[in-house]
């Protein structure tokens, strides 16, 4: 049947009616600049995670104290991260942008200045947190052995949060260029070295010294160190047209930094408000026992397994956003949202279901303790329900960070956080309970976030159609 559209084209046209139309063609397009951006960083994250898992089980042979003290140090780095991702997703925006627009040599120079900016910010905070490791930890009101475990921990990975950040901001700037298959494979190498570093440290074999659960921060921090070597290695000779080579664009330069910090500081802030508020819920979690404060850090590894999705489609919706609002194609734009945002809906719902149907079963990887084992489970088939509206939240807010906008992600993710925080606290406060009872705020505030990040970025491009 030839359709009114069909029918109005002149004879002559030389139309092909079998050759798929446009639209269609454009969509595969899309598609396929998300998938291929997105799987590597969904592969890098997923390595990343199991760098993570791979350290907690391999901590979780000490017992519950041990994982309770790492699991309480990195909650302070989680925060200590949140504070320098300014310049990981400042330079990320710029630099896709800047290759959208065509400009390899703005975006050589940015990258320059993001990795300078980052050893100068890092330092500080690097000497701060070793100096007072012992007294951060304390706040989490945890027993003495648990502590001592923790501060250890702490000492060693904030000492060398340099090499991470380094490893952050050099990946984020690949992603902006286009370039997501070389973070996955130097994440890959680490996660091999870390591997065999980490069980050799923590338990003396292979002539490795036994250090106890702090050898897992020193194995992890030697493949990282690697890794970043080899980071850098890429970025000197150059990826896409964008690299560090030369003498020019390394004394520091206010400027581009305040462009960096302009866009990075909003998302920076956001991610240490969230942070925060994960500080205080695990705060809440230790005043119900190790037990439970032992489940919440096996949980949080599994979670973090389900984020992987929303991250990596996330991560590319901020890219390719940025590189089409560079290129001045906003409808290119609206098509990368739309399609992340379905395929990450899919593949979280699906792993959150098996979170549900495999709980009990995900947490006797990690513990032997039964009642470590009940109550994480539990708490895993509450959280496992927000994983679709948090999917929704994670690429609509990367999507408009790629227009430019990170103050109303901020702003809305911030408020969902801690009203979900508020919300948990009432909770055990009124109610009492456990685990489950904290997770279940959630349920309650992720749907109301998610749907205000969809709503904001359909007005944005709504106004960068119409030329507003």
């Amino acid at each position: 049947m030839i359709t009114e559209q069909e029918s109005t084209r002149p004879a002559g046209s030389g139309v092909d009616l079998i050759e798929p139309p446009a639209e269609v063609e454009e969509s595969v397009g899309l598609r396929r600049r998300v998938f291929g951006l997105a799987w590597p960083v969904i592969g890098q994250n997923l390595l990343e995670t199991a760098l993570g898992i791979v350290d907690t089980v391999l901590v979780a042979g000490l017992g519950a104290a041990a994982i309770a003290g790492v699991g309480s140090a990195l909650q302070i780095m989680f925060f200590v991260l949140a504070a320098l991702s300014a310049l990981s997703v400042g330079s990320s925006i710029l630099v896709a942008q800047a290759v959208g627009a065509g400009a390899i040599e703005q975006a050589s120079r940015l990258t320059r200045q993001s990795l300078l900016w980052s050893l100068i910010l890092s330092l500080p905070l690097a000497l701060v947190g070793f100096a007072f490791a012992g007294p951060i930890i304390g706040i989490f009101g945890v027993t003495p052995e648990v502590a001592d475990i923790g501060a250890d921990y702490l000492r060693v990975t904030m000492a060398t949060v340099v090499v991470l950040v380094g490893l952050i901001i050099g990946g984020g700037v690949l992603r902006g260029a286009g370039d997501s298959r070389t973070p996955m494979v130097v994440t890959a190498i680490s996660n091999m070295l870390n591997i065999g570093l980490t069980y050799g440290l923590i338990y003396g074999d292979w002539g490795l010294p036994a250090l106890g659960a702090v050898g897992s921060a020193w194995g992890t921090f030697i493949a990282r160190a690697i890794a970043l070597g080899l980071l850098l290695r890429v970025l000197w000779t150059g990826h896409n047209g964008v690299g560090i080579a030369g003498r020019g664009g390394w004394a520091p330069d206010w400027a581009v930094a305040r462009r960096v910090l302009g866009l990075g500081v909003p998302a920076a802030v956001e991610q240490i408000l969230i942070s925060g508020a994960f500080l205080v819920l695990t705060i809440l979690v230790a005043g119900l026992g190790t037990a439970t404060l032992a489940a919440q850090r096996i949980s949080m590894s599994a979670l973090s397994f389900s984020f992987l999705p929303g991250i990596g489609f996330g991560l590319a919706a901020t890219a390719l956003v940025g590189q089409s609002i560079g290129a001045r194609r906003p409808q290119d734009a609206s098509g990368v949202a739309r399609v992340a945002t379905w395929w990450a809906v899919g593949w979280m719902s699906a792993i959150g279901l098996l979170l549900i149907v495999f709980a009990s079963q995900i947490m006797r990887l990690f513990a032997t303790d039964p009642q470590v084992i009940r109550i994480g489970a539990a708490g895993l088939r509450v959280v496992a329900l927000t994983q679709p509206a948090w999917a929704v939240s994670m690429v609509q807010s990367g999507a408009i960070r790629g227009t430019g906008d990170t103050r109303f992600p901020l702003i809305v993710g911030s408020i969902g956080i801690w009203s979900a925080v508020l919300l948990a606290w009432l909770a055990l406060t009124l109610a009492g309970g456990g685990l489950a009872v904290i997770w279940a705020a959630f349920l309650v505030t992720s749907p109301v976030t998610s749907f205000l990040m969809w709503r904001r970025f359909q007005h944005s491009m709504r106004a960068l159609q119409h030329g507003s």
